[in-house]
């Protein structure tokens, strides 16, 4: 972190102009989805992959003010009315400066299979700008629920709630979980040409709903980030502090195991319609399995792309992955995509089809648009998404190594990229509509993948956390959907009607129909919940 600080510090002191009042966009799918129709346009070429977006950009700044606006009735006068409906709870605005504070509530009830579900969670968001380049952004949440059995059982695996943070009541036998989740961060735009944020948040690289390289599914962490824009090119240089909190731990003072990443992205849109990207990261581990610390590896600190040749010629033990991107726009707001994650790769191997553990890579592919048919506000995706078995996963050095699960390519027991981890394929489908307050919005999710078997050692390859060189791995002969072949089908709906566009206040109501299926089980779930929800973020429960 003391790294982190000293890069922001000399950044910040070096650049001085000054450019039009800007700030990250908190990402949510459902509400990018909305965007849709300006970002996916042949006319324009905007730099999509890379989430959040900086809201000062030209094409966007009307997109989200109107967005922001929605049902906003300038008429009413009475104070209680304006506060629920129509502005933050505290909006304060001074000549150069602003700041909002609000009150963020997730309050849901329902069922699932019989058993009472509920969600009782109290949070606030603080943020605001102060002259035309720096925001800040805060926003903690106090949680207690209870979830239909597949997700607690999520959480009673993990003892992590889906990206989110650890169970407070990991160690209390029961289905009421008890968590936190703090998000901060401090943006700085100097110029049109560069924007820099320091924080604890989360990144997501891509067009789609999942990312192969980058996703926002795991839990908040701390990273820098160092955006630049050159017109045609956008590159993203990232630092991060990542850590296990079910790694071995040292001792009881020591607290969790950390490791850190390095992550770089260059986005270069080639014409109006396509975008080529390219993309590494690197995974290290703060400490030898001694628990003597390793320090910042000053040879990661080159905001270049490209680690991957560096690493390898080092004798470097990290792990390290490179990924590419693509997008094109083949009409006007519609657009195929996709990305190629490069884990491990042995051209021999490979080409005899032997189904070797070294070749480890994730794809995907997907369409997306807006105004499907000509309907206004109709916006779609349907991608498919594959991982080979042990891809993200680690090896284990020795006999004696505790370490492999820090280089793993994950934070806080779940995966950096796709939450199903590898051996996986996966389809999915979403449409969603919006007309003034009213979002309405269906989902589908079709997947194999294979599990390992209870009480048998073998590791098939979808758990990333356990290493792929040992006794216990297949070196060849992986196939996908390999051990405990599994098939999920996974269908949700959701309408909501918002309240105050401000900060997302909506009643929602959501139903989920799920099935996993196995050669000689099967385990379904109906879900039903209805609230008041706030806030933009993304809450995984399709896994």
């Amino acid at each position: 972190m003391r790294f982190f600080l000293i890069v922001s510090f000399f950044v910040l002191t070096q650049v001085q102009n000054l450019v039009a009042q800007s700030h990250p966009q908190p990402y949510s799918f459902h509400f990018y989805q909305k965007l849709s129709r300006d970002v996916y346009n042949k006319n324009t070429r905007f730099h999509s992959s890379l989430k959040p977006f900086i809201a000062n950009d030209s094409l966007l700044v009307h997109s989200v003010d109107s967005l922001l606006s929605v049902g906003v009735d300038s008429s009413r006068s009475d104070w209680i009315k304006r506060k629920l409906f129509n502005e933050h709870l505290i909006d304060v605005r001074r000549g150069d400066y602003m700041a909002y504070v609000d009150f963020l509530p997730d309050f849901l009830v329902g069922n699932a299979d019989g058993s009472g579900t509920w969600l009782n969670t109290r949070g606030f968001q603080i943020g605001g700008t102060i002259g035309k380049n720096f925001y800040f952004y805060t926003s903690g949440f106090e949680n207690q629920g209870r979830f239909a059995d597949y997700y607690t059982n999520y959480i009673n695996t993990t003892r992590v709630v889906p990206g989110q943070f650890y169970d407070r009541n990991a160690h209390i036998p029961g289905p009421t979980k008890d968590w936190s989740y703090v998000t901060a961060l401090i943006s700085y735009t100097p110029s049109k040409y560069i924007n820099i944020t320091l924080g604890q948040d989360k990144n997501f690289i891509g067009d789609g709903y999942r990312s192969m390289l980058l996703s926002d599914y795991s839990s908040n962490y701390p990273f820098l980030k160092l955006t630049g824009n050159l017109g045609s090119v956008q590159y993203m240089a990232m630092w991060a502090a990542l850590q296990e909190p079910n790694g071995t731990k040292f001792s009881y003072d020591s607290g969790n195991r950390r490791k850190g990443g390095v992550f770089h992205y260059l986005d270069w849109n080639v014409n109006n319609r396509l975008s080529l990207g390219f993309f590494d990261a690197v995974i290290w581990s703060q400490y030898d399995d001694e628990g003597n610390k390793r320090g910042f590896d000053w040879g990661y600190a080159s905001p270049i792309i490209f680690l991957r040749p560096n690493e390898a010629t080092s004798g470097s033990p990290d792990n390290a992955a490179m990924g590419l991107t693509g997008k094109y726009e083949i009409f006007n707001k519609m657009a195929v995509y996709g990305q190629f994650f490069l884990d491990e790769f042995q051209a021999k191997e490979f080409f005899s089809k032997a189904g070797s553990n070294r070749n480890k890579y994730g794809i995907q592919l997907g369409l997306r648009g807006a105004d499907l048919l000509k309907v206004n506000s109709l916006n779609y995706l349907l991608e498919f998404n594959t991982a080979k078995p042990y891809t993200y996963s680690s090896r284990k050095s020795d006999l004696n190594d505790r370490d492999f699960s820090m280089l793993t390519y994950g934070h806080y027991s779940e995966p950096l990229a796709h939450p199903y981890g590898a051996n996986f394929r996966e389809l999915v489908g979403i449409l969603s509509w919006s007309k003034h307050q009213l979002d309405l919005q269906g989902q589908f999710n079709l997947a194999k993948y294979g599990l390992d078997r209870l009480n048998e050692a073998t590791n098939y390859g979808k758990n990333i956390y356990r290493p792929y060189n040992t006794q216990f791995s297949r070196s060849n002969g992986n196939f996908l959907g390999q051990g405990n072949t599994t098939a999920l089908a996974y269908l949700e709906g959701t309408a909501s009607y918002l309240l105050n566009p401000k900060y997302n206040l909506r009643l929602e109501l959501k139903g989920i129909l799920r099935n996993e299926k196995q050669s000689i089980t099967s385990n379904s779930t109906a879900w039903v919940m209805f609230g008041l929800r706030s806030s933009f973020r993304n809450l995984y429960q399709d896994f």
